[in-house]
């Protein structure tokens, strides 16, 4: 079951899911495959933690933090979405913070004498 942010209750839709996700993948080179297996560890991470009811905020953020490993335009498009961008400040934060954050993890690989891929 999803609790949705007005506190309705309906049935969870792998389906649904999917489709969030691959309208957020269109024209990116990543295939289905790939949007099924965000869907199967977002429905095993919860299996595994004996849930049968989450919050669609919760769902979100588990889809993102696959999505973000997978690829980082589908992880801005699904959070305009999830997110309820309404400005282009929105769009422009959420950018800067996954830059930030890109940047935060090529300096700690540096310092750990690590590769980075240009």
């Amino acid at each position: 079951m999803v609790v949705k942010r007005d506190g309705r209750r309906e049935p969870y839709d792998r389906r649904k899911l999917i489709a969030g996700i691959m309208l957020a993948l269109r024209k990116r080179p990543v295939g289905t495959a790939q949007a099924d297996e965000v869907v199967n560890e977002v429905e095993s991470s919860l299996a595994e933690a004996d849930r049968v009811e989450v919050g669609s905020d919760e769902l979100g953020e588990m889809v993102l933090e696959r999505l973000l490993k997978i690829d980082q335009v589908a992880y801005v498009r699904f959070a305009s979405v999830y997110r309820q961008f309404e400005s282009p400040q929105q769009f422009a934060s959420e950018l800067e913070n996954l830059v930030d954050g890109g940047a935060a993890k090529n300096a700690a690989l540096r310092q750990k004498g690590g590769n980075i891929a240009e």
